[in-house]
């Protein structure tokens, strides 16, 4: 007859070999599903991402809004846009994949994918599968938000190791702006959902549903970017330039310009653009006691919203513009990670080729204008229709494909020399 003493002792074993035992199946569990994730990716990226308008995400997030239809949608649409931008992620070149950093990312997008695909087979009429599911979508948005610095760290990592050739510049070009695109339009549908659904309402802005801002009021987030931007320019260059701010309605004068947008797209737009101004400004006419005001001019049609930030920065030359939406020739400084290996979007100078996404997401565009020896104009362009402001979403078929297949060819058209032709060489013998 054993002692309890001996009971407790003798089951200890069994415990901890239980223990193992599960921690094993786990371990076989996981591992097979990430043996399944090729399937998954390409069994999803065959299927185009559905894009939105506005008006349907409003229409979703009303207040006849329906979670169960919200979440039948996101669980298939979800893995529809991140295997899409995941199979281009797999074309990028052997030794940029390779890296640390895009590895991370790799990895982040892998187990967000596994994620959402845990509710294809749950059911909606399940209170408690709901409320599982808003908040995966947050613990995916969180794991989410160092996408943007982590990827452009191993494009840095690259750069440093292997340098740069115009074919891999080309390709890195072409899918950072589609991934990055991607990126703000799964953002955009998780934050939806969890912010229509979780419950809480902004009683400061009525008109606010989920992120989207039916009566946007565009004056308001412009001075609200410029304010942002004066403060960081005043506190680095104890001064800046201030706002001369003018608007067109063409609809009609006496009415504020509004429309239905995001106002943190539009303002993440304008800060850019408005540190940019007045960096320029200051920079050119730091010897002057009276600095030239940034111009703002705001119209809107039928059709458009435009919105033109006009400095006297002393411009760049034309040769240059492209240059600044590149993400492989920026020449901002390398910011620091530090121990929590974070960093400032900026501080890679992907300012404003993120921005000119930003604008492009809902089918508009964000344009440079530059005179050298006086200054800049920059203008974005929105839709003025919530039916008109419809997704711009990257789909991986085979015309995407041909991007990655890129070879380097002669040029067409001939290429200046930087050196001035020596004619003597050419002259004929009398």
């Amino acid at each position: 007859m054993l002692l309890a003493g001996e009971v407790y002792f003798k089951t200890i074993p069994t415990i901890a070999i239980f223990r193992k035992s599960t921690l094993f199946v786990r371990f076989l569990m996981k591992n097979a599903a990430l043996a399944n994730v090729p399937k998954h990716i390409d069994h999803f990226s065959k299927f185009s991402p559905s894009p939105l308008s506005m008006k349907q995400f409003l229409d979703f997030g009303s207040t006849n809004a329906c979670e169960k239809t919200s979440f039948a949608f996101l669980r298939q649409e979800l893995p529809v846009r991140l295997s899409n931008i995941m199979k281009e992620l797999n074309l990028l070149p052997d030794r940029l994949l390779t890296t640390p950093s895009v590895q991370l990312v790799q990895r982040w997008y892998i187990q967000s994918l596994m994620e959402i695909l845990d509710f294809l087979d749950k059911s909606p009429d399940d209170h408690s599968v709901l409320q599982s599911f808003v908040e995966s979508l947050e613990t995916i948005r969180n794991r989410h938000n160092d996408v943007v610095p982590t990827m452009a760290q191993g494009v840095i990592e690259y750069k440093d190791t292997f340098g740069q050739d115009p074919v891999t510049s080309q390709n890195i070009q072409y899918f950072l702006d589609r991934f990055y695109m991607s990126r703000i339009s799964i953002r955009m549908l998780i934050n939806q959902h969890t912010l229509v659904f979780d419950g809480n309402t902004n009683p400061a802005h009525p008109n606010t549903i989920g992120c989207i801002d039916s009566l946007c009021d565009v004056t308001e987030v412009i001075r609200d970017a410029f304010d942002s931007a004066k403060m960081l320019c005043e506190q680095y260059y104890l001064g800046a330039p201030e706002l001369e701010l003018r608007e067109m309605n063409s609809n009609n004068v006496r009415d504020p310009i509004q429309i239905t947008y995001i106002p943190s797209h539009l303002y993440h737009m304008l800060f850019e653009l408005f540190k940019n101004a007045m960096r320029a400004t200051i920079e050119t006419h730091e010897v002057s006691h009276n600095l030239p005001p940034i111009r703002v001019m705001v119209a809107l049609g039928g059709e458009d919203l435009s919105i033109k930030v006009m400095d006297r920065g002393g411009g760049v030359p034309l040769r240059k513009i492209e240059t600044l939406f590149s993400y492989m020739y920026s020449t901002a400084p390398r910011p620091d990670f530090g121990d929590n290996h974070r960093a400032p979007l900026a501080g890679f100078g992907y300012g404003l080729p993120i921005s000119r996404l930003y604008a492009r997401y809902f089918q508009g565009d964000l344009q440079l204008y530059s005179m050298e020896g006086h200054g800049t104009d920059a203008v974005i362009h929105m839709k003025a229709l919530s039916t008109d402001s419809v997704e711009r979403l990257p789909v991986f078929n085979k015309t995407a494909l041909k991007h990655y297949k890129v070879n380097l060819e002669a040029d067409d058209w001939c290429v200046p020399s930087k050196e001035p032709l020596d004619l003597a060489i050419y002259r004929v013998a009398k």
